[in-house]
């Protein structure tokens, strides 16, 4: 985890101390489970709560070096963590982890760490889908021009471009919600999953206070196809978060400057040209993207163990699973501030809209000559004729528009009105179906 990166929500998931005291949960409901079945003392299942709780509810920064300092030692994790409990909890520890397995501690914590940076997540992504709801109505009637291969196409809205964003990141809500709900289980099933040292009874005890379901087959770890769609559902997510970021770069450009991001005052651009207004948040946003997506392959990897269990899966989470939520958390925040304070520039978007004579217009003209009659494939002719004309006299002496070199064709003069190319030749035609588009996307087409 990078700081710069970090937001302290998220990072505190991944910090050491909130690791033990869920291990500590699971391990204590454990107890409380085995002393309802009646394997284990009452009285000493409250002593293990009582006594762990006061050790795990501050634990410092001496604890954290004597754990370490056991690990040093027993070169295993949870074996030193057990020992540091126990010098709090006294002869009841002989009741912790009975029958449990280091995995059984380990996989159900990672799964209870996820969920918690899912729910995270979800909501960094309401934030975003907020913001662009706002800016898509602000903007529903702003006529701009669509682009496809980066070249002009036909006018759109651009209301109706982040309508497009809008709609995906509630996708990306669904699959993260999706994401969370096949992460979220509880696996206590004792050496190779056979629970032949401990009942199925505990762990669903266990699930149901942690809010987790049960493992159906867990063969002492929880199979890593959960994981490895859990971190295919945040590279999906972060690929959005690109696509748009992307889609601001460009518009950013010079050449285009339809939109920007916003410039703080006392904000510099470039050391040596005090002119710069550079897209640095959304070019972060693209690196950060591809942090988030790179814990892809490691994570499809680890789906491979051998037999019951390996932990050949445990090194790779314990990197990309506190970056790749850390990341995401941080981009996704980033990307909500960038779009509620993104400056819009109608006038310049109208600019470019007429900036090449008017050929934006060719597909309806296109339709216009059909409807007259003319066969389509002449009339596609007769338009790109025109067009070209266009097209190539831009900037030289003598230029003339789209819609005076269609009125001077022969071929257009007889068969399409004045009127006609006036209709054809409005971007309100375009932002007609808005209503009808926002409907599907915000379920209320907004004012008109």
């Amino acid at each position: 985890m990078v700081p710069r990166y970090s937001r302290p929500e998220m990072a505190a998931i991944w910090a050491p101390e909130n690791r033990f005291r869920i291990w500590f949960e699971i391990e204590a409901l454990a107890a409380e489970a085995l002393a309802g079945l009646g394997e284990i003392p009452q009285e000493s299942a409250r002593n293990i709560r009582v006594r762990g709780d006061t050790k795990v509810a501050d634990i410092t920064p001496e604890d954290l070096e004597r754990i370490d300092a056991i690990e040093r030692e027993t070169r295993h994790d949870v074996i030193a963590f057990l020992t540091w409990l126990a010098e709090g909890i006294g002869e009841d520890s002989r009741f912790v982890h009975l029958g449990m397995t280091s995995s059984d501690v380990l996989d159900t914590c990672f799964s209870v760490q996820l969920t918690q940076a899912a729910d995270l997540l979800i909501a960094d992504v309401d934030a975003v889908m907020a913001a662009l709801k706002t800016r898509a109505f602000e903007f529903k009637h702003t006529a701009t021009i669509g682009r496809s291969h980066g070249i002009h196409a036909e006018p759109t809205s651009f209301g109706l471009k982040l309508a497009g964003h809008y709609a995906e990141f509630a996708r990306n809500r669904a699959r993260l919600v999706t994401a969370r709900a096949e992460i979220a289980v509880c696996a206590i099933s004792g050496a190779v999953g056979t629970f032949a040292h401990i009942d199925p009874k505990v762990e669903a005890f266990v699930a149901g206070k942690l809010g987790l379901a049960v493992e159906p087959v867990s063969t002492q770890v929880i199979p890593r196809d959960r994981h490895a769609a859990f971190f295919c559902a945040l590279a999906v997510v972060a690929s959005g978060v690109e696509r748009l970021a992307t889609e601001v770069r460009h518009l950013q450009r010079s050449e285009v400057r339809e939109a920007e991001e916003f410039f703080h005052a006392g904000q510099k651009g470039s050391s040596a040209m005090p002119h710069k207004r550079n897209p640095v948040l959304s070019e972060n946003l693209t690196g950060l993207a591809r942090v988030v997506r790179a814990a892809v392959v490691p994570a499809l990897e680890n789906v491979t163990l051998w037999h019951e269990r390996d932990i050949s899966h445990s090194s790779v989470e314990r990197a990309i699973a506190p970056d790749s939520t850390v990341t995401l958390d941080f981009a996704l925040m980033r990307l909500a501030g960038m779009m509620e304070k993104l400056t819009v520039y109608p006038e310049q978007m109208a600019a470019n809209l007429d900036s090449l004579g008017g050929v934006v217009h060719s597909g309806e003209i296109l339709l216009a000559l059909a409807r007259a009659g003319i066969l389509r494939e002449d009339a596609y002719r007769i338009v790109q004729r025109n067009a070209m004309a266009t097209w190539s006299s831009l900037g030289k002496p003598g230029h003339r528009g789209f819609r005076a070199n269609l009125e001077a064709d022969p071929e257009v003069a007889g068969c399409v009105t004045p009127e006609l190319l006036d209709a054809a030749m409005d971007p309100k035609l375009h932002l007609a179906r808005l209503d009808d588009i926002f409907l599907r996307v915000f379920g209320e087409a907004g004012p008109a």
